[in-house]
């Protein structure tokens, strides 16, 4: 798949692009991406780098730490220990069938 940046999706700037990376990879690998470029309609650094930063976004969201004060870090632990309340709209949602069924 020849590389071209016609056709740029997003807010940045082809001139904004000033670092490069470099990879290698196999030819299976390198030509089921570029089949997947394709058919989205992307180049294969648009495809790669989009899917890239959404796995590295997916990662660096499930590793969030926060830090808590004792007396805050006790009132979120008895948030967290505290028994359910009722919640009819959940109930309700709950009940009604699922769409795909």
């Amino acid at each position: 798949m020849k590389e071209h940046h016609q056709g740029r999706t997003g807010s940045e700037n082809p001139d904004d692009r000033s670092t490069v990376i470099n990879f290698r990879a196999p030819k299976r690998q390198r030509d089921l991406v570029d089949r997947a470029a394709q058919i989205a309609g992307k180049t294969r650094t648009e495809f790669i780098l989009e899917a890239s930063c959404r796995a590295a976004e997916e990662v660096l969201l499930n590793q969030r730490l926060f830090s808590l004060d004792d007396d805050r870090y006790q009132a979120f632990v008895d948030l967290l220990d505290a028994p359910v309340q009722p919640n009819p709209k959940l109930q309700a949602l709950m009940k009604r069938p699922a769409r795909w069924k």
